[in-house]
């Protein structure tokens, strides 16, 4: 533990407000990322009028609420997914500080936090998970493993090994069976890269929270009945990694991402360690 004084809450608000401004890019990644545009230029537009969004229309969490959901110019409406991005990173920022204070963990956490929100919202809007950032998260979560005096590099290199082999026997096996892909290679590097950080210790974790959540999410959306129509004779859809896709999908990589975040902020490795003490391991 660390002491929260005034210091501590002025690191707080800082974090606060970068996750708020993180999350505002991060909202233009998401989108534009996956058409292949440039993440850096040109600025932030209105979609409906293609008019540049003036700096003070454009600051984060506050503007979405101040216009009320709307273009400052044509008062085009606005998804709040926007300010829910921006919100939920500023959020999470603010939990790592609480959880890890100054130190290298943090620094990795707040990176990690960063991409995750990213590649999860991708997910969700495309069916995809961005080799750019798994690959590339596997390659810092090995070197944050090596570098970090509060990590092992061992656990991040198990982690891995265990959790893309895991994840790839398992697809592996349900191709042979069923005769058609039942997890995508995104979700296999994911966990690869959630093991990098975490270590292998995370991966039974992460496997079975983000199982719980996709089953919870999966039977709700059952209930609701709310369905993908289907476009083909076959009753199946093609994703944009050009693998067909049930009229029920549900991407897997929110809920990993889910599933890691909590490890991450809530003490998991706690969680974890005590589950394998009680299996002997």
């Amino acid at each position: 533990m660390f002491d929260i004084g005034s210091g501590g809450s002025v690191i707080a608000v800082y974090l606060f407000v970068l996750g708020a401004c993180l999350g505002s890019f991060a909202n233009v990644v998401i989108y534009r990322l996956p058409l292949g545009k440039s993440v850096v230029r040109p600025g932030s537009a209105c979609g409906s009028c293609h008019q540049p969004i003036r700096f003070y229309n454009n600051i984060p969490i506050f503007s979405w609420f101040f216009l009320r959901g709307r273009c400052g110019r044509c008062k085009a409406k606005y998804s709040i997914r926007y300010a829910m991005v921006e919100l939920l990173t500023a959020g999470l920022f603010l939990a790592a500080w609480y959880r890890f204070g100054a130190s290298w963990t943090l620094i990795e956490a707040l990176i990690f936090i960063f991409s995750l929100v990213i590649v999860s919202f991708i997910d969700l809007d495309h069916m995809i998970l961005p080799d750019k950032f798994t690959l590339s998260g596997i390659l810092i979560g090995l070197l944050g493993g090596a570098l970090n005096p509060e990590r092992d590099f061992l656990d991040s290199l198990y982690g891995v090994l265990l959790g893309g082999g895991f994840l790839w026997a398992i697809a592996y096996f349900y191709f042979l069976i069923r005769k058609r892909e039942g997890m995508g290679g995104g979700d296999i590097k994911l966990l690869a890269w959630i093991g990098a950080v975490l270590g292998w210790q995370s991966v039974p974790f992460v496997i079975l929270v983000a199982s719980v959540f996709g089953s919870l999410v999966g039977v709700v959306t059952i209930l609701v009945k709310v369905r993908r129509a289907p476009t083909s004779e076959s009753s199946f859809e093609v994703s944009e990694s050009g693998s067909e896709v049930p009229p029920l999908a549900i991407p897997f990589g929110p809920f990993l991402a889910s599933a890691a975040l909590v490890y991450l902020l809530a003490d998991g490795a706690s969680w974890a360690q005590w589950y394998l003490e009680l299996h002997g391991l």
